[in-house]
């Protein structure tokens, strides 16, 4: 299970959200929501450990992260707003390199599964600077599908993404919470989930006064 409890993020003299308090658990997701400029990616990152806040904490199973060795790492899936692949690499090579560095090396066999599986099987190995912004999105999606995580936090996974794009990534998140996988998901879009767990986060009213995402689920 991860929780943050009463989180607060000061960017320059602005205050974007405080008291932020959340929990996810196994098989649920928790989408978070606002207007540009409410701390979505920032909330995100907090979580992940890649900023801190001006007060709270983030646990996972229980322990701070920052006290943590490497199992809360091995545990997560981060997908930014950008890809976060080389563009000199082709796909194949991005992937196994982006999974080595999250210590989860992999066997060609499971990238070149992952990478079938998001429709990119012709262009592996042909150098990411020739893909379109959707396949670039394809090519960080198959992170998701070539390491076992039990949380995967992804910000506006559905951006720059076509129809067919959009529906596989929406199966992807319903097969991992089937699994008893973990979601948080910063997006303005809806995302139609089969899922039943979804709670959600809306940090447009987290200036004012302090949110804790299970009040609010759906």
């Amino acid at each position: 299970m991860l929780e943050a409890r009463n989180l607060t993020c000061v960017r320059g003299d602005r205050t974007l959200f405080r008291d932020v308090s959340l929990t996810v658990s196994p098989g649920t997701l928790l989408q978070v929501e606002g207007p540009n400029g409410s701390g979505k990616t920032s909330l995100l990152r907090i979580v992940c450990g890649l900023m801190q806040p001006v007060a709270g904490e983030v646990l996972w199973q229980e322990k701070k992260i920052h006290d943590q060795d490497e199992s809360f790492t091995n545990a997560l899936s981060y997908l930014g707003h950008r890809n976060g692949i080389k563009e000199e690499l082709t796909p194949l090579e991005n992937l196994h390199i982006t999974c080595g560095l999250a210590g989860a090396a992999i066997p060609t066999e499971t990238a070149v599964s992952a990478l079938k599986r998001v429709g990119l099987e012709t262009r592996q190995n042909l150098p990411s600077r020739f893909l379109s912004e959707g396949q670039k999105r394809r090519s960080a999606l198959a992170r998701l599908i070539a390491r076992d995580s039990e949380l995967w936090v992804l910000d506006e996974v559905l951006a720059a993404l076509d129809s067919g794009a959009m529906a596989l990534v929406r199966s992807l998140i319903d097969e991992h919470l089937g699994r008893g996988g973990m979601a948080i998901v910063a997006t303005h879009q809806e995302l139609q989930l089969k899922a039943d767990a979804i709670k959600r986060l809306d940090l447009g009213t987290a200036v004012s006064s302090g949110v804790d995402s299970s009040e609010r689920s759906s």
